[in-house]
Order: structure tokens, then C-alpha cells, then sequence
């Protein structure tokens, strides 16, 4: 008598191995040029099952978006800051964790976030939406980090969130910069120039640097 194979109901899995492969595929290749077919065929499912979770190709990104881009702000950005003696301190210490495992890793994809933003925000309301949500959660935990500084005596008069606001920026403007000249060393340059910075304890704000052309004569 032939033993028929046990088949494994693994649904959970399934859908686990089906955001892997839209995870990696959307960052590789970008939203638009993944086909649902080339999804289905590395996953390894069928259509049926595939739709079983996610009906549209749109409900796909958005929880590529939701639970795995969101995951990822939340592991290289969020918790290290907020673990970190300081805002300054975890802000730099990402900064150089990136740019280490880019260099080691050899080649820049850039940052999921800012990835999809660039492609997506435009194209569709929920997309852009789902995106600034994790934007406005990433500053707003460097914000509460400053401020949870100065309650410790530091940072003086710092505005917490144009601090977030421009890590933030800095930070996606680097992994831009870097993915187009493939060069993780950008990184290390854009962090040294942010901590050039000056911040005036008086109002929060970034010193403006002296102008380099002189200011046209009148008259």
C-alpha cells in the first residue's frame, strides 16, 4: 500500500512567504514593473491562493507597506533612537549602521520608504497616506526623543520637531544620493555635515551659514 504525503495547511505561512517575495521584488524592481505573476511564480503559489489574501495587487502593497516598510522604520530607525543615551547619539550610531551594512552588503537599493513614496504617493491616495503615516511616526519618535532630552537637561531650546524634520529629510536625501552614485559613503558625508550644523538656542532654528555670493548693490 502507497502512503499518500500528509499535505501541510500552512495558510499564515503562505501569506508570510508571499509579502517576503512582494517585500524584496518592490524594492528591487519597483511597484509598477512587478507583475503578479512573477510574484506568484517566486512565491511559489497559485493565483487562487494568492488572491485568498490579497484580492488586488494594491491590497498586496499596501501590506507590504503597513506591516513590513513600517516594520523596517520601526527596526533601523525608531527603536535604536529611543533606546539610545541620546537623540544626537541614536541618530548617529544609524547613520553609521547603515552606511557599515550598505559597504559590507556592496551594492545601495535605497530606503523602502523613500522608494515607494517616490513611485507611489502620487499614483494613489491610500498609497500616499499609508506612507506619510510612517513618515509622521519615524519624526515624531526623533521629536519625542529630544524632548525626553531636555526634560533631562539637554538640548537646550531645541524646536523637537523641525530636528525631526531634518533628520528625517537628511536621511532620505542621503539613501537618494547613494542609490544613484551606488556609494554608501554618502551617508558618512551627509552626517558629517548635519552635526556642522549649529542650532540657535534661542528659537530652535538652524543658523543660516554666511552667504557665499555678496548681495547685489542698489543704485
Amino acid at each position: 500500500m502507497v502512503m499518500r504525503k500528509k499535505r501541510t495547511n500552512d495558510p499564515e505561512g503562505m501569506r508570510r512567504r508571499v509579502l517576503d517575495v512582494a517585500e524584496d521584488t518592490f524594492q528591487a524592481r519597483g511597484y509598477h514593473a512587478s507583475s503578479l505573476g512573477d510574484l506568484m511564480a517566486a512565491a511559489g503559489v497559485t493565483g487562487g491562493a494568492l488572491h485568498h489574501h490579497f484580492p488586488t495587487k494594491k491590497a498586496l502593497a499596501l501590506a507590504v507597506i503597513e506591516e513590513r516598510v513600517a516594520a523596517a522604520v520601526r527596526e533601523t530607525w525608531i527603536d535604536p533612537v529611543l533606546a539610545a543615551p541620546s537623540a544626537r547619539e541614536g541618530v548617529r550610531a544609524v547613520f553609521e549602521a547603515v552606511a557599515e551594512e550598505l559597504e559590507q552588503q556592496g551594492y545601495v537599493r535605497g530606503c523602502p520608504l523613500n522608494n515607494l513614496a517616490h513611485e507611489l504617493s502620487l499614483a494613489d491616495d491610500e498609497f500616499r497616506l499609508a506612507l506619510a503615516r510612517i513618515f509622521a511616526d519615524w519624526r515624531q519618535a526623533i521629536a519625542d526623543k529630544i524632548r525626553a532630552d531636555q526634560l533631562d537637561g539637554g538640548e537646550g531650546a531645541i524646536d523637537p520637531e523641525r530636528f525631526a524634520a531634518l533628520t528625517v529629510a537628511a536621511y532620505s536625501g542621503a539613501m537618494s544620493m547613494a542609490k544613484a552614485s551606488q556609494n554608501a559613503g554618502v551617508l558618512r558625508e551627509c552626517l558629517k555635515g548635519f552635526e556642522n550644523f549649529e542650532l540657535s538656542p534661542s528659537r530652535g532654528r538652524l543658523k543660516r551659514r554666511r552667504r557665499v555670493l555678496p548681495r547685489p548693490k542698489i543704485g
